[in-house]
């Protein structure tokens, strides 16, 4: 490991400010921040906008031109060293005259990892690893899992009150959490490639499922809805002016009949199998999802389809919102359902815990880990 020094951390840290700039615009590609540094003063930066737009490096070395012979260059993710829709980085770098270059994290691609670093080192380029690498990685944990697994990063989200319930007895929800609180929830949406939610939920509350704060209207994901039976109503807001571009319907219906009045309203129907409950068999849902480059999803669910993902240990991540109230009742709809856990010991533990206050709601968010058999808790990893 290498000794950075503090001033190479505040480089690394306005690479990370840069890089969350393309957030809910990069994928499927990661999200990436560099810097150029000549004497201890930034004179280049860039971020990666989009796929198919230059990468965050040849941002940062076109501003700063011939400033960069010597310089130093600061980036949250090993430089590429392949062609893709954009040439090599690595090339860019040793035409420039860069001296060092200072990477977050490795590349975790399976097929490339490692490979942009040698190059750099091949060329002479002073090349160190691992700056502020927990939070280079965590900023592309999405991309992270697809890349390496191809199958989508999921988090659970749900709000509750202090003793877990989701709802009142009657059913009445709106609204548990505060005004911050849902307004966070919007920028979780802008920064996931799809929301999904099941027909319950669509039935009970007829959602937008967009993102709806200010400047993150073109952020709005893909919306699925779990619908076995086609009971969705043809003017639910779900479906929106944009439903031909941003709606997936996943269903086990094959009748031609009842698909037809839906085929104009959305981007693409899922025919899926079910598992033995007749419910959508999620891990094959997910392979459809990744199929289509759909890297990471925000379930929204209810307390049923919260519990199946669950129990098919698909989720990765949850997000759960607590308010400062206690509803109680025998017929009040707790977080999650499901068939869960005969004992404690097959439980899923939460790991890397953190907490935020929006007023007097609280934010938990942690990690989900799994045994490679599925079965139970895999050691809980710093």
């Amino acid at each position: 490991m290498s000794d950075f020094s503090l001033q190479d951390t505040v480089f690394m840290q306005e690479a990370l400010r840069l890089a969350r700039k393309g957030l809910g615009h990069t994928s499927p590609n990661p999200l990436v921040g560099a810097v150029v540094v000549r004497e201890g003063e930034i004179v280049g930066r860039g971020f990666h906008p989009e796929a198919g737009q230059p990468h965050a490096e040849i941002y940062a070395l076109e501003e700063a031109g011939e400033l960069a012979l010597d310089g130093e260059l600061f980036v949250t993710l090993e430089p590429c060293n392949h062609q893709g829709k954009t040439p090599p980085c690595t090339e860019a770098i040793i035409r420039s005259g860069i001296r060092r270059v200072v990477i977050g994290t490795p590349d975790p691609n399976p097929g490339v990892v490692g490979r942009g670093a040698e190059r750099l080192r091949e060329a002479g380029i002073r090349v160190e690893i691992g700056l502020l690498e927990e939070e280079c990685s965590r900023l592309n944990e999405a991309w992270n899992k697809f890349i390496t697994t191809g199958r989508p990063f999921v988090t659970l989200k749900a709000a509750a009150s202090l003793d877990g319930r989701i709802a009142t007895r009657t059913g009445h929800s709106q609204w548990i959490t505060n005004e911050k609180s849902r307004h966070y929830v919007h920028q979780i949406r802008a920064a996931h490639d799809a929301i999904l939610i099941g027909i319950g939920t669509l039935l009970k509350d007829n959602p937008r499922l967009t993102a709806r704060r200010p400047g993150q209207e073109p952020l709005s994901p893909y919306r699925i809805v779990l619908d076995s039976l086609l009971r969705t109503p043809l003017d639910s807001l779900i479906f929106g002016p944009d439903g031909r571009e941003k709606m997936l319907l996943a269903t086990r219906q094959h009748d031609e009949k009842k698909l037809a009045p839906y085929r104009d309203l959305v981007k693409e129907i899922l025919i899926l199998p079910t598992n033995d409950l007749g419910q959508i068999d999620f891990p094959a849902l997910m392979r459809e999802l990744a199929a289509r480059n759909i890297t990471s999803v925000l379930i929204e669910g209810g307390s049923e389809i919260n519990g199946s993902a669950l129990d098919n240990r698909i989720v990765d991540k949850i997000c759960f919102f607590y308010a400062p109230i206690l509803i109680g009742g025998r017929g009040s709809l707790g977080m999650i359902s499901g068939q869960g856990v005969e004992t404690i010991d097959l439980a899923a533990r939460v790991r890397n815990i953190s907490i935020r206050h929006f007023d007097d709601d609280l934010c938990l968010e942690g990690y989900l880990d799994y045994d490679d058999a599925g079965n139970g808790p895999r050691a809980a990893t710093p």
